[in-house]
């Protein structure tokens, strides 16, 4: 669209940090792939050696195999006409596409403002990188997600949060007042925003100031473990408790247990509050192959190039999913559930996924050993708004992998 083109921009194509609009369509087809410009970030490194390349089929059947794939069709949720996969992709604000299957690449496609050596914000695909990775110290026997929260971190006070067990975090279960309507201006995601913003707090500001700040003065509302409520702040709070327990930053133990060993070809990076403490709910940024590498890592439970870096339980029990009867407002994933910060869908082939505003998604199809990595910039934010054109286009890819 050319945003931030030329030497310097034309005033109309300029994007800057004092813009409060600088996230929203259309410049977020722009700033999707460029947060670390805006705002402060800390590394996921993926540390000095060299990185483990991924398989992909031979070129001219790599060429082949596009051209099916663009080619096949599948009928939306709810629609009268047919689409083909890459109208799909247009449709869809597709910024980057990576399908593996069996093991080997097999579709691999560019757009918008993402190349393959870019990165791109995974919006809340990061709390289901926070999840795997409060899963994995609760298998290794480093986190009982039976306690309260009060019982590991003590300064949360009075909040909603401290009769809360870490089991109810991690499956967004707790009973605690928060609005994540982002069409409603007086949403209590706003309110978090600027509590978690890093730059200065506006003359007349006496609100919190970072995220833990904001977490010791949440309300109750409802009873913890009644029913699931996606709200970003359990997010964040699974991120406090995992870093009290390892007494490291999520960062740097995603780069420990995932980036590094898992041979991961870039660095990612991750948004902080002005207190240094990383956005565990929504602040990575990553390459689309290393992403892709996270879902082999899911769909081989825990393997990944001939190693293992976790214990299969911590796949299988996010498999499994939640309860289904806690579920509900999500229209397109019927029958769904959510746990351990995934998104389960209980659908024949097992499917699961990692998913983040505006069309962000890793979805794994144990049935089909395919994984399929979607980064986008679709106007609105909810999923809901783009799963109609998405989630049948995966499932007839799956079936499609499978018949050949």
């Amino acid at each position: 669209m050319g945003w931030m083109e030329g030497f310097p921009p034309p005033p109309d194509k300029l994007i800057t940090q004092p813009d409060s609009n600088f996230f929203s369509f259309p410049k977020l087809r722009w700033s999707v792939c460029h947060l670390r410009e805006f705002l402060p970030t800390e590394e996921i490194s993926r540390g000095t050696g060299a990185p483990v390349p991924l398989e992909y089929l031979p070129p001219a059947e790599f060429a082949d195999m596009r051209q099916a794939i663009d080619a096949l069709n599948f009928m939306p949720m709810n629609g009268e006409e047919e689409m083909t996969w890459e109208e799909s992709l247009y449709a869809n604000y597709t910024d980057g596409m990576l399908v593996i299957h069996e093991g080997r690449v097999v579709y691999e496609r560019y757009f918008g403002c993402l190349e393959e050596d870019g990165k791109h914000a995974a919006m809340s695909m990061t709390k289901s990188v926070t999840g795997l990775l409060g899963e994995i110290l609760v298998a290794e026997g480093l986190l009982d997600d039976m306690l309260l929260v009060r019982d590991i971190i003590p300064e949360i006070g009075d909040s909603a949060f401290a009769t809360a067990t870490v089991r109810e975090v991690m499956d967004m279960t707790t009973g605690v007042q928060y609005s994540e309507d982002y069409s409603d201006p007086n949403a209590d995601i706003w309110l978090y925003s600027a509590a978690a913003s890093p730059l200065p707090k506006p003359e007349g500001y006496d609100g919190p100031n970072g995220y833990w700040e904001y977490l010791q003065q949440v309300k109750p509302e409802g009873e913890h473990g009644a029913a699931f409520h996606y709200k970003t702040i359990n997010s964040d709070m699974l991120g406090w408790i995992i870093s009290r327990v390892t007494g490291k930053a999520v960062t740097e133990l995603a780069s420990e247990r995932l980036w590094r060993p898992m041979g991961a070809e870039q660095d990612a990076y991750q948004t902080v509050d002005a207190k240094g403490v990383p956005f565990a709910g929504g602040g990575i940024s990553a390459g689309l192959r290393d992403l892709g590498r996270l879902g082999l890592l899911m769909l081989n439970e825990g393997e990944i190039n001939g190693a293992r870096l976790f214990p299969a339980e911590v796949v299988q029990k996010i498999r499994e999913g939640g309860d289904p009867s806690k579920f509900g407002g999500f229209p397109t994933i019927p029958g769904g559930s959510y746990t351990s910060q995934w998104w389960v869908f209980h659908n024949d082939h097992g499917a699961f996924a990692a998913r983040g505003v505006h069309g962000q998604t890793i979805y794994v199809d144990p049935t089909a050993e395919m994984v399929l990595v979607r980064f986008a910039s679709f106007p609105q934010a909810q999923n809901g708004y783009i799963d109609p054109t998405s989630l049948p286009a995966y499932q007839a890819l799956a079936e499609y992998l499978m018949s050949k």
